[in-house]
Formats: structure tokens, C-alpha cells, sequence
């Protein structure tokens, strides 16, 4: 009986929340849970109508050093602006969306204790981002970790060497997977396919449907992990019946 409990335990503990499709991130600028905002700035107002940002983290967000996280775009020389653009657009969706859920995993860190990993990014989003930036300098290829903060500012930790975008990131895939550490999924889906999440777009946010999709898809095999936990427990049962 031990065993069947433990079964039907593990069954009812598996049960996706649909709250995975309206949520923030528990993390350094996050709201605790999403909604409007009267104003967000300029990149970062596509969300203005149900966002996990405030419009004061919107305002950081374009900026160089921004307070938000004293990260300096312009680590090998001063970025250039159609770049530069990318990245503010990057941290407009991960401070914004409400629509991650999916994709949230539990870290252990100080300064926020979940982040996302694979959120599939539209193959234009990749591909425009890299073509974008692919004349500009960087001494790593995961920025995520490793820089140098002993000024307080990350700077290319020693022994590093500056250089051209290409090199570090010979792709549009290696670039969207490497540089916030598997962030990013990148795939060979279009806007278009419902499939993919955007970093740009106009509108109304069609990222919801895109995160509702893969919750539903988690559900599915959630359920036929289920279904195969449960037969099990009844053959247990039956066995121990004779």
C-alpha cells in the first residue's frame, strides 16, 4: 500500500498550474505578478498592457551601465546602435513578459532565484540580432558569467582578447544559445508558425498563445506519465490481491 501511495503521490505532485501562462519571474526587478502599466518605454511598451516590469525597469533597460544590472554593453569598444537595439529588446522581453512560465527554473542565486532556459526564440529574431551585430567586438561568448566586476562594472575578465562578433558567435544559433547560457533556444521556426517566442512585435502580445501551446504539450506527457504511473500502481494492486 506504501508503494501505491507513493505512486498516487507522485501522480497528483506532477500537475501543471495554468498560472505558468500569467507569471513573473521571482528575480531582482520583477513585479510579483504581472499587469498593466500605463507607460512603459519606448522598446519595452509592447507589454504595457499586462507586464512584469515596471515603467522605472523599462527606463533602465535602454540605458548604457544601466542600474539595473551595471552591465556595460560597451565592454570592446562602444557598441553600435543597431546592436545596441537587440539587446535593449532582449531585456525588455525578459523583464516584461508575463508569458515564461514554461521555461522558469529554480536557480540558486543572489540576486534572483529563478530564470528562464530554451524559451524558443523565432528564427528571425535570431538570425536579425546576429546580422545586426555581426561587425561589433566581444571578448566572450557567455555573458552570463565569468566577466571581471572588481570596478563594480562587468569589464572582459584577463587573458581575454576583444574580438569581431563572428568569431565568437560563427552563427545566429550560437549566438542566441551561448550568450545567456541556454537562455535561449534557438529553432528554424517563423513568426508566423505560432511556435516560437518573439522578442519583437506589435500589437497584441502573441507570445501567450505560443506558451499555452508548450504548457499543453508538458500536460500531455505529464498525463501519459500519469496514465503509466497509475497502471502500474493497479498491477501492484492485483499482485498483491493474489
Amino acid at each position: 500500500m506504501q508503494v501505491v501511495l507513493s505512486l498516487l503521490l507522485a501522480l497528483t505532485s506532477g500537475t501543471l498550474s495554468l498560472d505558468k501562462l500569467n507569471m513573473c519571474m521571482d528575480s531582482k526587478n520583477h513585479k510579483t505578478e504581472p499587469g498593466p502599466e500605463g507607460e512603459l518605454y519606448l522598446q519595452c511598451s509592447p507589454w504595457r498592457d499586462n507586464a512584469c516590469c515596471t515603467a522605472n525597469t523599462s527606463v533602465g533597460a535602454h540605458k548604457d551601465n544601466s542600474y539595473l544590472y551595471n552591465f556595460n554593453w560597451n565592454h570592446c569598444g562602444v557598441m553600435s546602435p543597431k546592436c545596441k537595439k537587440h539587446f535593449i529588446q532582449d531585456v525588455c522581453f525578459y523583464e516584461c513578459s508575463p508569458n515564461l512560465g514554461p521555461w522558469i527554473h529554480q536557480v540558486d542565486q543572489s540576486w534572483r532565484k529563478e530564470r528562464i532556459i530554451d524559451v524558443p526564440l523565432c528564427m528571425e529574431d535570431c538570425h536579425d540580432w546576429w546580422e545586426d551585430c555581426k561587425n561589433d567586438y566581444t571578448c566572450k561568448s557567455n555573458w552570463h558569467k565569468g566577466w571581471d566586476w572588481s570596478s563594480g562594472v562587468n569589464k572582459c575578465p584577463e587573458g581575454s582578447t576583444c574580438r569581431i562578433w563572428t568569431e565568437v558567435y560563427p552563427t545566429p544559433k550560437s549566438m542566441c544559445e551561448e550568450l545567456w547560457f541556454h537562455s535561449y533556444l534557438y529553432t528554424t521556426l517563423p513568426k508566423s508558425s505560432g511556435r516560437c517566442m518573439q522578442l519583437w512585435f506589435t500589437g497584441p502580445n502573441p507570445n501567450r498563445k505560443v506558451a499555452e501551446y508548450y504548457l499543453n504539450n508538458a500536460q500531455q506527457r505529464q498525463s501519459f506519465a500519469s496514465t503509466k504511473l497509475l497502471l502500474l500502481a493497479i498491477a501492484f494492486l492485483s499482485l498483491r490481491m493474489y
